[in-house]
């Protein structure tokens, strides 16, 4: 949700893990009008894309252990019988794992492309079209969330707007997984896959990430990170998993 998980621009990472679709935070609701236009761009860029996005990337987690057993593991600790929500789906196909695996999930991502593809292509999956600052569902509708690469997209100021939204959605107790780039830079796509975009990626200080998860609500349980694997652009990678208090 940098692009966040196959093949993907070089000028932002290499092939091998574009980035999620996901969308900005936000406090007080903000009409719609205002809302959509601070998103347009990123949505714009991800209808642009979806179809190849989707074509590169639905078998994507193949290639990445370490998201498998991470994923496994959050599956595990969800509530029996309750619903994993993925923020920033793209086109499912990471929801479509937890589904194969027995899961009841919901995806939610900003681009009408990237839901319209998964519709498409994994039919297990409930899609859901919205953003991080209005997530389409109840308060403690889910179980579990995860944010793989999501909030990357955000402005910085946005983040603790955007994690009190996603503990709004989840179970007392329910865990948060979100994934990231590390840094401090900002990246912008202008063209991917040959195609007109304009999009920015936010590196984030895993430090940073997880004091505004604790500011929203939630207890900090797990942090990691690692390298990119040799498919992967050359970026560190982190890993929280956050419980809702």
């Amino acid at each position: 949700m940098v692009p966040h998980r196959g093949s993907e621009p070089h000028v932002v990472l290499a092939p091998g893990d574009p980035p999620h679709v996901g969308q900005f935070g936000g406090g007080p609701r903000l009409p719609v009008d205002i809302r959509q236009a601070h998103h347009d761009p990123v949505r714009r860029s991800y209808d642009t894309v979806a179809e190849e996005y989707t074509t590169r990337l639905r078998d994507e987690l193949a290639g990445k252990p370490l998201d498998r057993a991470l994923l496994a593991s959050l599956l595990e600790q969800t509530e029996p019988g309750s619903v994993i929500a993925d923020l920033g789906c793209g086109p499912g196909h990471v929801a479509a794992w937890l589904a194969e695996k027995g899961a009841r999930t919901v995806g939610i991502d900003l681009s009408d492309g990237m839901v319209e593809a998964g519709r498409r292509q994994f039919p297990r999956v409930e899609f859901r079209q919205g953003d991080l600052l209005n997530l389409p569902a109840e308060n403690g509708e889910f179980g579990s969330a995860i944010a793989f690469y999501t909030i990357i997209h955000l402005d910085p100021g946005d983040l603790r707007r955007a994690f009190d939204e996603m503990a709004r959605i989840l179970r007392p107790a329910g865990r948060l997984l979100v994934a990231f780039h590390v840094g401090a830079e900002v990246r912008h796509l202008d063209e991917w896959w040959g195609h007109d975009v304009d999009v920015d990626f936010h590196f984030l200080a895993p430090e940073r990430v997880a004091e505004l998860l604790e500011a929203a609500g939630f207890t900090v349980e797990m942090r990691m990170e690692r390298t990119h694997y040799a498919h992967e652009a050359e970026t560190r990678r982190a890993y929280l998993q956050a419980r809702r208090v």
